[in-house]
């Protein structure tokens, strides 16, 4: 269900407090409206009333998207972690995937890959192997890389766009030769659902230096 709470908070520009309504759970089954907000990031947006600065503000949110079989939790307390295992093998048996997200960019971006039915462990392969490649071909280094992003996937081809300051580069990347590469090493690319795991691209990285020893 979707659940609210009133919340006071204080403005980071003009530092007056005022109260503000934030979502503790969206359920897209109940409000599909809900979904474009949470989509987009404004669910997060906020204005003072004093300054009338917008800003936004990362809290703990619980996404349910009951038709695409999912639920994402944007990071909370421990006190949390503890309560949303509870539900966690109820919804893995039937059949919900289940993630964490760091941050509300990758909140919005897991909507989207799940949405669109594909894995976000090929995901994170598809934007690793593109950062790799945008350094190699010579086009940046990694300090002036912003954002490594997914954007989509066509006639089982996936968009990834790298993007600097000034520049951004895209690459297509053939999912099958993705998938053959997460099978061919299946226990590393292994994750517990239960466990609502953070599949991002800190874990991606983690992957490949435990693989060289480097971790």
């Amino acid at each position: 269900m979707n659940k609210t709470r009133e919340m006071k908070y204080s403005c980071p520009y003009c530092g007056r407090e005022f109260d503000i309504t934030v979502y503790e759970s969206v359920n897209t089954e109940q409000d599909p409206d809900l979904r474009d907000a949470c989509l987009s990031g404004d669910i997060f947006r906020h204005s003072c009333p004093h300054c009338h600065t917008d800003f936004m503000i990362q809290y703990p949110l619980v996404y349910a998207d009951p038709a695409h079989k999912f639920v994402l939790w944007l990071t909370g307390t421990n006190a949390e972690e503890e309560a949303m295992r509870k539900y966690a093998r109820v919804l893995v048996k039937q059949g919900y995937q289940l993630r964490r997200c760091s941050t509300v960019r990758e909140f919005t971006e897991k909507i989207q890959i799940f949405e669109d039915g594909v894995s976000d462990i090929v995901v994170e392969l598809a934007k690793y192997d593109s950062f790799i490649e945008f350094i190699d071909s010579r086009h940046g280094n990694p300090a002036e890389v912003t954002s490594v992003e997914y954007q989509n996937v066509t006639d089982g081809v996936m968009k990834i766009n790298v993007r600097t300051d000034d520049k951004g580069l895209s690459f297509l990347i053939p999912i099958n030769l993705l998938e053959e590469e997460i099978r061919a090493e299946s226990d590393r690319f292994a994750i517990n659902e239960e466990d609502f795991p953070l599949v991002n691209s800190d874990w991606i990285i983690s992957l490949f230096m435990e693989s060289s020893g480097q971790a």
